[in-house]
């Protein structure tokens, strides 16, 4: 096992730290200075042969050091190595509960999950890592106390270290345990122990908007792609007679819904899936059964009418909508297209598509209660609310 440690600007911890792995903990420690412009590189160089120096020209990003760092591991032939920050708010004595976890758990990716509610805990932290938690469980299905922990062991024969999804910047560390998860890499937390320093004395490089908006666009990018390609490749993929009949037999025929309110939820599915909110119909849908109490399954398969194979349909049908509705020609030629006509063209579509939306909604219900009612279809008292 090694031990990799990514610094930046961290000339007052760096030397504690790496001497307190050396001493109790583990011999091969791996320091990729990501650029510093302190004394980084003075000091790691006062530990001669006692550690691997990596360094960056310029300040490449936390990803880029962090996935250097595990790359030299991998040469060196380590099966696994354990990444901890260089600002002291890890403790190196939560190493050997790290082992333990890979020994019950082998090529695991094993992440130190933090007290959230601790003291000293910054608040902008804790509303970044239950915003990272969603998505995380969103993404994978999986549950995930703390996605932004840099506490963690990385299975290295296990990961594709090389793999061009890896971003150089603070969103590595929620790719890699996403990434690890589609890769069928089991993703588990464990309990560490985390010190925060005063705000006076505490370094951080993160840049809350920049940032921010860095790992925002990684989760829209994320959600695209689970949306039109992921989800839908899984859902048709895992359809057959069977289960199709299974389905219709609980979500349907045996739901505890009326005739009204199964239809009723296909009808806002539809309505949602059509509307221009793309990549977050699912979402959307999804709340919305919560907060109206119909039947989830239904609401959430109504809303995947937009679904890749269709997508280019209804886009093209929302924008016809709103040509008719607001009396304006179809704008098809490239050659004099204007910034003028560009805007004309997304009002025609979003007026479209909400007109769409709501016509389309209508019909699938009506259609759906229709269908429920000829098929005879009632909630018998076993499945009453």
């Amino acid at each position: 096992m090694a031990v990799v440690i990514p610094t930046y600007g961290n000339a007052s911890t760096i030397a504690s730290v790496v001497n307190e792995v050396l001493e109790g903990y583990c011999w091969n420690v791996i320091v990729v200075n990501d650029g510093s412009t302190d004394s980084t590189a003075e000091i790691l160089a006062s530990f001669k042969d006692k550690i691997t120096v990596l360094t960056h020209p310029v300040n490449w990003g936390k990803g880029a050091a962090l996935r250097n760092g595990l790359q030299k591991a991998l040469e060196q032939g380590w099966r696994y190595a354990i990444c901890l920050d260089a600002d002291g708010q890890h403790f190196p004595s939560d190493i050997p509960a790290f082992l333990d976890a890979i020994e019950q758990s082998p090529d695991s990716l094993i992440v130190g999950v933090r007290n959230l509610t601790a003291d000293g805990m910054p608040r902008k932290n804790t509303f970044a890592n239950r915003f990272s938690n969603f998505w995380y469980r969103l993404f994978t299905g999986h549950k995930l106390a703390d996605t932004q922990s840099g506490f963690r062991l990385y299975p290295l024969l296990a990961m594709n270290l090389e793999d061009p999804r890896f971003t150089d910047k603070y969103e590595f560390e929620l790719e890699a345990i996403v990434f690890a998860s589609w890769d069928h890499i089991r993703v588990e937390g464990i309990p560490v122990h985390v010190k925060y320093l005063p705000q006076k004395e505490r370094v951080s490089h993160f840049r809350p908007f920049r940032d921010f908006m860095r790992i925002s666009l990684f989760n829209t990018c994320v959600l695209f792609y689970c949306f039109f390609w992921r989800w839908p490749y899984k859902f048709f993929r895992a359809l057959n007679h069977r289960r199709i009949k299974m389905f219709i037999d609980k979500h349907i025929v045996h739901a505890p819904d009326t005739n009204f309110e199964l239809s009723l939820a296909v009808g806002l599915g539809v309505f949602v899936g059509i509307l221009p909110i793309w990549g977050f119909q699912m979402v959307v849908a999804y709340f919305l059964a919560s907060a109206t109490r119909l039947n989830k399954i239904a609401m959430l398969t109504a809303s995947n009418i937009s679904i890749a194979p269709l997508a280019p349909f209804i886009i093209f049908a929302s924008y016809w909508t709103g040509c008719q509705v607001m009396g304006t020609p179809l704008i098809f030629s490239p050659d004099d297209f204007t910034a003028q006509d560009a805007g004309q063209a997304l009002v025609q579509y979003l007026i479209g598509a909400g007109v769409l939306a709501v016509a389309a909604g209508l019909s699938f219900g009506l259609l759906t209660w229709l269908v429920l009612s000829l098929c005879g279809r009632k909630v018998s008292d076993r499945y009453k609310k």
